[in-house]
């Protein structure tokens, strides 16, 4: 039997692929930052500047999918791998699974995905990728996430659409 559909059996009985995550420190709140960014906001005659700490803002908070902990305090996501390019309309957010073989990887890049489209302005073109070498199924996982209509496509899927919603809103969704 393969080592992998052992992992698949654990998760069929509702076990964890990863039961005892590490869990980090939260970032200091950078309340500061986010109302100086606020009031420039405010200014309707200019366009919103948007960089990668405003990007971090809105996916730390993402609930991972099996643990009730934010993506941040599982280091899943981070702002230094995080690149924003105001200018160019471009965003691309990596993150880095827990656990190399994470079945929820795709989960996580799509909740981070929808998170992102529901409050950027549709001006950005987001890429959300699976960090470099941290992976099993990187370049798969890469490819479904930023294919326009495997996305469109699993969104209309209402129970995951569902397990997207319960990721964004501070729940897990297993």
């Amino acid at each position: 039997m393969r080592a992998d559909a052992d992992d698949d059996d654990d998760d069929a009985r509702g076990g964890f692929i990863n039961p005892e995550p590490i869990v980090y420190a939260r970032a200091r709140d950078r309340a500061s930052a986010r109302d100086a960014r606020a009031a420039r906001e405010g200014d309707e005659t200019t366009r919103d500047a948007v960089d990668a700490l405003e990007i971090f803002d809105h996916v730390r908070d993402i609930n991972d999918p099996e643990h009730p902990y934010s993506l941040e305090r599982l280091n899943v996501v981070s702002a230094s791998a995080i690149e924003c390019d105001d200018a160019r309309n471009r965003v691309r957010v990596a993150f880095t699974p827990t656990v190399p073989h994470c079945s929820m990887a795709t989960l996580i890049g799509l909740s981070i995905r929808v998170k992102l489209l529901r409050t950027l302005p549709r001006r950005f073109k987001v890429d959300v990728v699976i960090a470099p070498g941290t992976h099993a199924s990187e370049r798969a996982v890469n490819k479904q996430l930023n294919d326009k209509e495997r996305v469109a496509a699993a969104l209309e899927n209402g129970n995951l659409l569902e397990k997207v919603d319960l990721c964004l809103s501070g729940k897990t969704a297993v």
